[in-house]
């Protein structure tokens, strides 16, 4: 009983990341106009939670933007009508995938930018770190046999 329990849980959280965020009563009458909204909110990024789209986030600025884009299909607006709104109204942000223009190139190329550079001082400091240590001078070989035999 306890392995289906076990069983039971590991599916319910496995599932749970698949579950979208979107409340029923946000959802549409019309199919098709729900799945342009779906679409939409899915490349679209929560400005709360910035790592998730706000299709999957339960952030009420989330749900706001949800409606707003519902609102503005059912008036009749295209998808890039919608989305060229919240570009404007909240920046290249709210993308998921920014577009490449000069005001993100920080975006795209910053992170592949900072691997590269990791990498290269990385690979300096290995190869000025010494690759063997210097043999022991009589001396020295004298004062860590007589330690050794200290204990």
């Amino acid at each position: 009983m306890t392995k289906l329990r076990f069983l039971v849980a590991l599916i319910a959280l496995l599932i749970a990341p698949l579950a979208f965020a979107v409340q029923p009563d946000e959802v549409m009458k019309d199919p098709a106009q729900e799945a342009r909204a779906r679409e939409l909110s899915a490349q679209l990024r929560c400005l709360v939670c910035q790592n998730e789209s706000i299709d999957e986030s339960e952030a009420s600025l989330a749900k706001d933007i949800r409606l707003l884009i519902r609102e503005r299909i059912a008036q009749g607006e295209s998808n890039d009508q919608v989305k060229d709104f919240l570009v404007s109204r909240y920046g290249d942000f709210i993308l998921l995938k920014p577009p490449l223009k000069p005001e993100t190139i920080v975006l795209w190329f910053g992170p592949p930018a900072m691997l590269v550079i990791g990498a290269f001082f990385v690979l300096r400091a290995s190869r000025r770190a010494p690759t063997s240590a210097a043999a022991l001078t009589a001396d020295e070989e004298a004062k860590l046999a007589e330690l050794q035999r200290k204990g």
